[in-house]
């Protein structure tokens, strides 16, 4: 189906959920945007490269940028429905919810522009969307997904875990497992791996397909130690594992050293073109958006 049409067709649906006027997403120069409240979401991909052969994109992350527009005039119907709905629910959750699901309908549409399709696509969740949602995880996305003509195998539910949702774990583990049996596949990012038993009792229960960590984060301390018993629990449940934001070389060794199967970062588009022969544009990233 043409980019328009879907365009289209998600603008009507939801017209239809919201019974509003109101039509989030747009499509200029071959670009989808959608319009949340007074911010305007685009899309930026990040590609996902093969740790010993760097040359080798196996999927991108989806990431949004946000610019600031003028807020749409809204009719005194639309403010009606509204204020009723907002007795009816409950503002916080009704509003992560709403916003996730427009941002991941964005990135989906503009991941049909990419030149690869089959390729993976990690796309993150917000703990709160996971929890907000009682039944049936994923069920909506992957009515967007069939209708992009894309399947959930090759998507890839990411969740960044925070030590403050460490008492809603068995929730978020709950919740993943529905996106699961759904056909996706699911990753955990952790920012830093203090917290080690906990980061190990969650990644042994949930036994997800991908786990990251940022280079940023990572101290000699870590390095020396920490980090090669992180890579042997990923490894021991059948994951795969990846070090992002790899900026200089220090942090690329340290993934080939220790064996990361997957790496992204500024650094591959600092390296010399010959290093990463004929795969990839010089940017690391595409943005994707109102330039």
């Amino acid at each position: 189906m043409p980019l328009q049409n879907l365009v289209e067709y998600f603008n009507d649906r939801f017209e239809q959920e919201h019974r509003s006027s109101f039509r989030p997403f747009i499509l200029e120069k071959g670009n989808v945007s959608g319009l949340f409240g007074p911010i305007r979401i685009d899309s930026i991909f990040t590609p996902f490269r093969q740790t010993p052969e760097p040359t080798t994109v196996v999927g991108h992350s989806a990431q949004i940028a946000v610019a600031t527009r003028k807020i749409q005039q809204l009719y005194p119907n639309e403010i009606e429905n509204l204020l009723k709905r907002s007795t009816e629910q409950t503002p916080d959750f009704e509003s992560f919810i709403n916003f996730d699901r427009l941002s991941r309908t964005v990135h989906m549409l503009n991941y049909l522009t990419l030149s690869n399709m089959e390729k993976l696509l990690f796309l993150e969740v917000d703990p709160r969307h996971i929890l907000g949602i009682k039944r049936d995880h994923g069920a909506y996305f992957e009515e967007v997904i069939t209708r992009c003509g894309l399947e959930t195998k090759n998507i890839i539910i990411v969740v960044t875990v925070h030590y403050q949702y460490a008492l809603y774990y068995e929730g978020l583990i709950n919740g993943l497992e529905n996106y699961r049996r759904r056909g996706y596949q699911i990753a955990l990012k952790f920012e830093n791996i203090n917290q080690e038993r906990q980061s190990f009792n969650l990644i042994s229960t949930l036994c997800p397909n991908y786990v990251s960590l940022s280079a940023r984060n990572l101290n000699e301390a870590v390095e020396s130690i920490t980090l090669q018993q992180f890579k042997t629990w990923v490894s021991s449940t059948g994951g795969l594992s990846i070090l992002q934001q790899i900026d200089d070389k220090k942090s690329d060794e340290l993934a080939r050293s220790l064996g990361f199967d997957l790496v992204e970062g500024s650094y591959y588009s600092s390296i010399p073109f010959n290093y990463l022969k004929d795969a990839i544009p010089p940017e690391h990233s595409f943005f994707i958006g109102k330039q």
